[in-house]
């Protein structure tokens, strides 16, 4: 069972290959900004953290499933990703800049902590397959997994993500809509209370925390300043692991150890 990832993020990559899969990488290309702006045009009003993460994760998906890799039409499951950082009741994404880093430092310290959303989107792009599944498969325990929530209402801006619905911090939220599952996961980091301004500068002078969501990462040189993650850590890192195995099993029927490389 080949597994396409739309993206090129080495921390998604390295997740996956941790977990036995080894995928497919594959730029997908999509002006994330122009994305959102157009969601935002469209519905009248600024996209929640959920809504955000969620429909760039359909996009990269969408721009991978139906494209040639390697000359050849894609053949199994494509997994789009993304991330924010929602502090206080505003979005982070990537910095890019050192000052604007140390500016989201300083909000993130004064704050004491906050949501990373991370969304997924899989598509189902396997051929030559006699049917596949209609619907979610097991329900999963209560508590550990996302509820699985149907495709209902008019068509909107945000397609299938508007079914997703409200999702509280760390909470999740999953929903089938035919060959499409898409889920939120969350998680609420805790930062150390007692992080200096000589540390932040420290930190952004490596460079690390310029191209990732909320400035920080806990796979690398920031995860000594955060104290307390609750919710897969795995989400916050860019893929939530436990999500994306539920995603494969409900929506289309197929078990993670599929996926392995042995």
């Amino acid at each position: 069972m080949r597994l396409y990832l739309a993206s090129t993020s080495p921390a998604r990559r390295a997740l996956l290959a941790q977990s036995g899969i080894e995928p497919v990488l594959v730029a997908p290309g999509v002006d994330e900004d122009a994305a959102a702006a157009a969601a935002r045009d469209a519905l009248g009003r600024e996209l929640t953290g959920p809504e955000l993460v969620a429909l760039l994760a359909v996009a990269k998906a969408d721009a991978v499933a139906d494209a040639a890799v390697a000359g050849s039409p894609v053949d199994g499951f494509v997994f789009g990703g993304d991330s924010a950082f929602e502090v206080d009741g505003r979005l982070y994404g990537k910095p890019h800049d050192p000052e604007v880093a140390r500016e989201r430092w300083r909000q993130m310290l004064a704050a004491g902590g906050g949501t990373l959303w991370s969304g997924h989107c899989v598509v189902d792009r396997r051929r030559g397959l006699e049917g596949t599944m209609d619907g979610p498969g097991g329900s999963g325990r209560a508590r550990t997994e996302p509820p699985v929530r149907d495709v209902a209402g008019p068509v909107s801006a945000l397609g299938p993500v508007a079914s997703l619905g409200p999702v509280a911090p760390g909470g999740s939220a999953l929903v089938v809509d035919g060959d499409h599952v898409v889920a939120v996961d969350s998680a609420v980091l805790t930062f150390a209370d007692d992080v200096s301004p000589e540390e932040i500068d420290a930190y952004v002078a490596t460079g690390e925390p310029l191209e990732v969501a909320g400035a920080f990462t806990i796979d690398g040189r920031a995860a000594a300043y955060i104290t307390r993650i609750d919710g897969a850590p795995s989400a916050v890192v860019g893929l939530s692991l436990p999500v994306l195995r539920s995603m494969l099993l409900r929506g289309f029927g197929v078990s993670w150890h599929d996926f392995w490389a042995l």
